[in-house]
């Protein structure tokens, strides 16, 4: 979390929050349910904040990156044998986003334009890959998202293929 005036910014009635979520934060998938609860997390924290804050004039907001190249995305490894195909498909996902690597400097690049501009919009999605990831999500419903990450592999990769027009399906 960032803010830029300090303990006293209710008293002083001004000042700016942000906290890092991830598209995560509105875009669930297995096999990172531990990752998208604490991101859904902090988007409500977040939204709860800055209607408090807002009587302060205190601006809050959240930075959204999508794949970004850092060591933990680079880390998500296709595992060697497992039963869930999700988490293979996300390591493949992540592969084929980092070809064309985000870097974490939009991110930091991202917030200064927040602190600067003085705007009020609460979320911002940051990277290539960010605004599509989470229209995509917007594109189906709850029960669609559910069975299209439930799908077999073809299926998957078949929807990845047309949706991103990304080359996401493993050689070999």
């Amino acid at each position: 979390m960032y803010s830029s005036g300090g303990a006293n910014d209710a008293q002083s009635k001004s000042g700016c929050i942000i906290n890092i979520t991830s598209v995560a934060g509105r875009l669930a998938n297995s096999p990172l349910a531990p990752y998208t609860a604490s991101k859904f997390a902090l988007e409500a924290l977040s939204e709860s904040l800055a209607q408090e804050m807002k009587t302060f004039n205190v601006r809050v907001a959240i930075v959204e990156p999508g794949i970004i190249d850092t060591p933990k995305a680079r880390g998500l490894e296709p595992p060697p044998e497992t039963p869930y195909a999700q988490q293979r498909r996300f390591a493949h996902l992540f592969a084929a986003s980092l070809k064309k690597p985000a870097q974490p400097s939009l991110v930091a690049e991202k917030i200064r334009q927040i602190i600067e501009s003085g705007t009020w919009q609460f979320r911002h999605p940051v990277g290539p890959d960010a605004e599509p990831l989470l229209a995509w999500r917007m594109s189906m419903t709850d029960e669609e998202w559910v069975e299209l990450n439930a799908a077999d592999d073809d299926t998957w990769y078949r929807r990845m293929d047309h949706d991103f027009r990304m080359a996401i399906r493993p050689q070999g």
